[in-house]
Formats: C-alpha cells, sequence, structure tokens
C-alpha cells in the first residue's frame, strides 16, 4: 500500500483484513504489515501486506522501501488533487527503480461524492488504457476485497 498522506491506505488494509471501517484516523509511522489467506482461483495465497508510511513534504518514499515486493496497490485520495500528483511522483520512481511489476491505482473515498476534485479525464489521463484502475471506499467496502484478489492473481 503506498500513496500520500491519509489517502485510505490503512482504512483499504482494515476493510480487506477486518471487514471494519472506523473514522478516526490515525497517521501510519514507518509501515505497518499485515497478513491474509485468500484463495486465488484454485491456489491458496498469503498476502503480506505492507501499509506503508504516506509520503508528504517531510516524507519521501524511497524505492528500497519496495525492494522485494511482488505488487502494489497505489493509493489516490479523489477528495485531494495534490494526492494524484504524489502518485505520479511515487509511479515514476517505482517504474525507474523496478520496472513493471504488478500494481492496480485505487481512487479512494468514492463515497465522498460532494468532495470529489479529481475529474474522469483525469484518471483516464493518469493510468493511460491499462485497465489498472479502481474506485475504492474503505467505509462501503466497495471494489475494497476485489482489488486485492485482482493484485494477487495478477501477482500469481
Amino acid at each position: 500500500m503506498i500513496g500520500a498522506t491519509g489517502v485510505g491506505k490503512t482504512s483499504l488494509v482494515r476493510q480487506f483484513v477486518q471487514s471494519i471501517f472506523s473514522e478516526k484516523y490515525h497517521s501510519t509511522i514507518g509501515v505497518k504489515v499485515d497478513k491474509k489467506v485468500v484463495r486465488v482461483e484454485d491456489r491458496e495465497v498469503t498476502m503480506m501486506l505492507w501499509d506503508l508510511q504516506g509520503e508528504d513534504d517531510e516524507f519521501k518514499i524511497r524505492p528500497s522501501f519496495l525492494r522485494g515486493s511482488s505488487g502494489y496497490l497505489l493509493v489516490i485520495d479523489l477528495t485531494r488533487y495534490e494526492t494524484l500528483e504524489v502518485a505520479n511522483l511515487i509511479q515514476r520512481m517505482i517504474e525507474t527503480e523496478y520496472g513493471k511489476i504488478p500494481f492496480y491505482v485505487l481512487f479512494n473515498k468514492n463515497d465522498l461524492t460532494e468532495d470529489i476534485e479529481i475529474t474522469e479525464e483525469q484518471i483516464n489521463n493518469f493510468i493511460g488504457d491499462s485497465g489498472k484502475v479502481m474506485l475504492t471506499s474503505a467505509k462501503t467496502g466497495e471494489n475494497v476485497e476485489e482489488a486485492f484478489y485482482k493484485l494477487a492473481k495478477d501477482i500469481i
């Protein structure tokens, strides 16, 4: 899980692993690791989920944080345009350092329809024609399970 500070990375992991959502915001410091075993087609897959501290003015995600990862979910907050810009920088850094590895871009907080700042055109411009984009809501659970399962399937 990677992205700017406050985009909902921890909430997405909690929704996926524990099926819970909390309105209380606690900023991740460093990394929080969770584990969930899922069934993908006929295989049992153990997912080790690294929820990295969000990138902001004081903390920059370094390439070494991603060493050994099999894939990632890049999270963007639909209600804050600046998180799209941060994600763009992170995406370029990952591709420069590691090339192409499985990933999905999650445009989170889709339930906050009146606060959305990122347009459909900006979403399409960001990801191009890869089809690796999903609109999610950690609060409602919209597309959360699907995102993790699709990533697991792409990895195997």
